[in-house]
């Protein structure tokens, strides 16, 4: 893993590079530097792509196990969705906001162990397993952008509440646009998460049954697809108004936000 770990280093240094230009952009409206961030996004989404499957060949599982593993997976989901977005819809401040969360992430991970700290039970792991944490990450992936979506909503109706009429105020997309892409990204983020919960029941029941309904993180899992849930309904069913389904919509990622980190506080979700 040392002979590969410059690549692992430079992403991190890049994707530095890359949000500053993007804040430059955010402060300034400077479309150079905005292409030169996007093209360091773009290298970044190439090394981390590289790294992550040397580490594919070098380990006997898919690598996402350990919590350095999921983080750097979902860090590579949102540069990921940051390169699709901007290829079709070319909003640069969603762009900037999602990679702030995704710098974070990856951040975060240096300092956690590459390697699982004990061997990995051969029982624990499947297809399943992995299908399992593959499809939760990506669901919390798409409910990022959904949140970020929302965010960008109230963050235009308090300037148009309050006629600020800057800059700012024009880059950013229609209130009926933000609603109806957060909207969408819920559309997909839930069955998503919902295909992930049936699929990791399914293998806990296997691998350890009866253990699983034990721990805290599988309930606000669930919790989590509940308030999604929610959401979807009251939208579709009761046209509940856009801010308030924005505002529920924070509300929901905060509880996702804390599952994922009820992950290190969990027996069994945290075997390594």
């Amino acid at each position: 893993m040392a002979d590969v770990r410059w690549i692992y280093d430079l992403a991190i240094f890049l994707y530095a590079a890359s949000v500053l230009f993007y804040f430059n952009d955010f402060v300034q409206s400077n479309r150079k530097v905005n292409r030169l961030a996007f093209g360091l996004l773009a290298v970044v989404w190439a090394l981390q792509t590289v790294f992550f499957v040397s580490q594919m060949s070098e380990k006997s599982y898919f690598p996402v196990l350990t919590l350095f593993e999921t983080l750097f997976f979902y860090s590579w989901i949102l540069v990921t969705l940051s390169l699709l977005v901007n290829y079709f819809f070319r909003i640069d401040l969603l762009i900037f906001f999602t990679n702030v969360i995704g710098f974070v992430v990856l951040t975060l991970s240096m300092f956690l162990p590459e390697t699982p700290q004990q061997t990995i039970p051969q029982r624990l792991t499947s297809e399943l397993l992995f299908i399992h944490i593959v499809l939760a990450l990506f669901s919390y992936g798409a409910l990022s952008l959904s949140m970020i979506f929302s965010a960008m909503y109230m963050l235009q109706h308090k300037m148009l509440k309050q006629k600020r009429w800057t800059p700012l105020l024009q880059r950013l997309p229609s209130l009926e646009r933000l609603e109806v892409y957060a909207y969408r990204m819920n559309m997909i983020g839930v069955p998503v998460l919902l295909l992930a919960i049936i699929l990791g029941t399914i293998w806990g029941q296997l691998v350890l049954p009866g253990k699983m309904w034990n721990d805290a993180k599988v309930w606000t899992s669930l919790l989590v697809l509940v308030a999604y849930s929610y959401l979807l309904y009251k939208r579709f069913r009761t046209g509940w108004l856009a801010r308030k389904l924005a505002v529920g919509n924070l509300i929901a990622f905060a509880v996702l936000l804390f599952n994922f980190l009820l992950t290190d506080a969990s027996r069994f979700h945290r075997w390594l």
